[in-house]
């Protein structure tokens, strides 16, 4: 009996189309609608829960668990140019380090055979970058596989050996926001394109002192 009112409907409004006045009134409850609508999906998209949003940090944390991996986070430390390339910091406070004093010189973007200066790769950070480091028995699958994956990120991305991480690769970003921040260092033993993926969408390019991703590039 409930379906007999929704078959007859075409008809009801049929019979009222001659209605100037209600059909004005129906256009204005449906305009107020979809306006509604479109409000409700604006606000989801600000507050990045719409397909295709950047990932917010507990998002990356259970993608990265997911994958077996750990994320360490850190208040970010002040940014002084106060160490030697080869110097270290009793302030850094992640290993490798991702926030704090660094030399004054970064590092040039690209894919490195020998391990880097953790002094300059901090630089690199705080220009938004980040960084992929792996220890030396990784297996090389797993460092192949991060090679693609630096491959389609080669802007704003550094990757380097770092032996004592062992079996474990390690990403890491500095990212700020006003006068507040964060270091972020995941470490894996296995290789997860959607928690790298995710990582890199979500603290890439959000240092202190950003630049634009093209000044970013290889060689510079």
């Amino acid at each position: 009996m409930a379906e007999k009112p929704r078959v007859k409907a075409p008809k009801q409004r049929a019979s009222t189309s001659h209605d100037p006045g209600r059909n004005r009134r129906l256009l204005g409850i449906g305009a107020a609608a979809a306006g509604g609508l479109l409000g409700v999906v604006a606000v989801v998209a600000l507050l990045g829960l719409g397909v295709g949003g950047t990932p917010s940090e507990d998002d990356v944390r259970a993608s990265l668990e997911a994958a077996g991996c750990r994320l360490e986070v850190a208040g970010a430390l002040p940014g002084q140019h106060s160490i030697e390339p080869d110097g270290t910091s009793e302030d850094w406070n992640t290993d490798p380090p991702t926030t704090g004093p660094h030399y004054g010189i970064a590092a040039i973007f690209g894919i490195y055979e020998e391990p880097l200066e953790a002094a300059r790769v901090v630089h690199n950070l705080e220009h938004g970058g980040i960084f992929i480091q792996y220890g030396d028995d990784v297996p090389e699958e797993t460092v192949n596989a991060l090679r693609a994956f630096y491959d389609g990120k080669t802007n704003g991305t550094i990757m380097a050996p770092l032996p004592r991480l062992g079996d474990e690769f390690a990403l890491g970003a500095w990212v700020a926001e006003a006068e507040e921040g964060n270091g972020y260092l995941a470490k894996c033993t296995a290789y997860d394109e959607d928690a790298v993926s995710d990582f890199f969408d979500a603290f890439q390019f959000r240092g202190p002192e950003r630049f634009d991703p093209s000044q970013l590039q290889p060689g510079l």
